[in-house]
């Protein structure tokens, strides 16, 4: 009996594929319901076939997130005063 993993990381599963890749397994018996599509399993297939050998995420170059610190506490003490308010009034 194979034992599951709850919550695996991406970079887990990715590795997984790599390994499983390596050992000449198809793409169509890798992939699982829990974890992705058998199109990704495919894709990340052809990637690591290609010479992709990080399993990791890469940077990209998207919009830099402006949570701090500072918005949270703001935000947290909106809510704590009126719970009544709307994103708008934010």
């Amino acid at each position: 009996m194979f034992k599951t993993i709850d919550r695996p990381a991406s970079c887990e599963i990715r590795a997984v594929i790599n390994f499983l890749n390596a050992k000449n397994v198809r793409p169509c018996e890798t992939y699982g319901e829990n974890a992705m599509s058998e199109g990704m399993v495919s894709k990340l297939v052809r990637m690591f076939n290609e010479g992709r050998k990080n399993v990791h995420d890469e940077e990209r170059s998207c919009r830099p997130l402006l949570i701090t610190e500072e918005l949270v506490r703001c935000i947290n003490e909106k809510v704590r005063s009126s719970r009544r308010f709307t994103i708008s009034d934010l």
